[in-house]
C-alpha cells in the first residue's frame, strides 16, 4: 500500500458523526487531529455541545453535505440511524460503530442506497461513556473491523477503510455474518460467563468474600458493564451467542458428571481445553501467542514504590508485557504480578532479587 494511500486518498470529508457518546466523539476527535472537517449530530444537544467545546468538530447545519456519515447511537436505534442517514444523505458513503453487524446490515437490505453502506466495528472502548469520556487515541493500534456486503460499492470501502487508518486503527476483513459470530466467541459469551460467576458473588456471605483474590477479580472485571447497554449488545446478536451457549451448556454439563463422577482424568482433559484456549489468544502486537510467565514481587504500599519496581525492570533489560496488582488485606505490601516472556523470567526474578527485592515463584 502507497503512502499516499496510507494518508487517505479516499476520505477527504466532511465526515459526519451521528452520535456524540464515547465512540462517536472520539472518532470525531481523532478525525480532527488528522485535519479533516467533523460535523456533529445527537439527539442530546448537550452531547453536540460539549464534543464541539472538546475540539471533536462542530454542529451539523443546513446545506452541510457530508462525503461520509459515521453512526454510533445505542444497538436498538443502529439500523434505524443507518437507514435515516442513507436517505438523509443521498450522495455520502454511510458507515457505523457497532458491535453487531448482521442487523444495520438487513435494515437496509432492501434499500436502493445500500451499496453505499459498509459496516465498521473498531474493538476499543472504555468502561465510561459520553463524550466527556472520548479521546483522539481510543482507536490507535486497536483492531476495527469492517465489513462489506455483496452490494458495497467499492469506492465506499475504500472511504471506510480510510476513516480506520486515520483514525489509528487496524483494519480487519470480514462479511457481517463472520463479525457477529466472531464477536460472539471472543466478546459477548465471555462477558455473559463473567457475569454468571459475578452473580454467585452477590450472594455470597462476607466471610467467603473475605478469601477474594486476584483470580476472581480477573474473571468477572467486565461483568462491571452497563446492563442496559450489553442487554442490547446481546440481543441484537442472539443466532450468534445461542450456537455457542448451546456448546457452553453441553461442556458444563461434562464438568458437572466429571465432578459429580469423581473423574480426575476426565476433569483434567476439561480443564486442558482451557489451556488450549488461552494459547491461541494472539499476541499483544499480533501474530502467535508467546509463551508468558508471572513473576510476583511484594512492594511496600508506600509512594514511589511502584515506580522504582518498574525502574529496576527496566534496567534488568526485560519487556514486562503485563502488570497487575493484588493487595494483601492484612499487611501494608501489594503483591505486584509482571508478565514477561517465559525465557526472560529467571533472569528478571534474579535482577530483582538482587536489587533487595522480595519475589515469589
Amino acid at each position: 500500500m502507497s503512502e499516499q494511500r496510507q494518508r487517505g486518498e479516499w476520505l477527504t470529508g466532511p465526515v459526519l458523526v451521528v452520535g456524540a457518546g464515547l465512540l462517536g466523539t472520539s472518532v470525531g476527535l481523532a478525525c480532527r487531529r488528522s485535519g479533516l472537517e467533523v460535523l456533529l449530530s445527537d439527539l442530546a444537544v448537550e452531547h453536540v455541545r460539549t464534543a464541539s467545546g472538546m475540539g471533536a468538530g462542530r454542529a451539523l447545519a443546513e446545506g452541510d453535505v457530508p462525503q461520509l456519515v459515521v453512526v454510533a447511537v445505542p444497538p436498538d436505534h443502529l439500523g434505524a440511524a443507518v437507514a435515516a442517514a442513507l436517505e438523509a444523505h443521498p450522495e455520502a458513503v454511510v458507515t457505523d460503530v457497532g458491535s453487531v453487524k448482521t442487523g444495520p446490515w438487513r435494515a437496509v437490505a432492501d434499500s436502493p442506497s445500500c451499496d453505499r453502506y459498509v459496516g465498521g466495528h473498531p474493538m476499543a472502548g472504555s468502561e465510561r461513556s459520553g463524550p466527556l469520556a472520548a479521546s483522539a487515541s481510543l482507536f490507535d493500534g486497536r483492531p476495527w473491523a469492517i465489513t462489506p456486503h455483496r452490494d458495497s460499492r467499492p469506492v465506499a470501502v475504500e472511504v471506510v477503510e480510510d476513516l480506520v487508518r486515520l483514525c489509528g486503527g487496524v483494519p480487519v476483513w470480514l462479511t457481517p455474518e463472520e463479525h457477529d459470530r466472531a464477536v460472539a466467541r471472543t466478546s459477548h459469551v465471555p462477558h455473559l460467563l463473567s457475569v454468571l460467576a459475578a452473580s454467585r458473588l452477590a450472594e455470597g456471605p462476607e466471610n467467603h468474600l473475605a478469601l477474594s483474590g486476584q483470580g476472581v477479580r480477573d474473571v468477572t472485571r467486565v461483568a462491571a458493564g452497563d446492563p442496559r447497554l450489553y442487554s442490547q449488545i446481546v440481543g441484537a446478536n442472539s443466532a450468534a451467542v445461542l450456537d455457542l451457549l448451546t456448546e457452553v451448556r453441553a461442556q458444563l454439563d461434562s464438568v458437572i458428571a466429571a465432578v459429580g463422577a469423581g473423574d480426575r482424568a476426565g476433569l483434567e482433559d476439561l480443564l486442558a481445553t482451557g489451556v488450549a484456549g488461552t494459547r491461541v489468544i494472539p499476541a499483544k502486537h499480533g501474530g502467535p501467542a508467546r509463551p508468558m510467565r508471572s513473576v510476583w514481587v511484594s512492594v511496600p504500599d508506600h509512594p514511589g514504590e511502584l515506580a522504582r519496581l518498574l525502574a529496576d525492570a527496566v534496567d534488568s533489560e526485560v519487556n514486562v508485557e503485563d502488570i497487575r496488582i493484588d493487595h494483601d488485606p492484612g499487611r501494608p505490601v501489594g503483591l505486584v504480578e509482571l508478565v514477561v516472556e517465559d525465557s526472560r523470567a529467571e533472569h528478571l526474578l534474579g535482577s530483582l532479587e538482587s536489587r533487595g527485592w522480595e519475589t515469589h515463584r
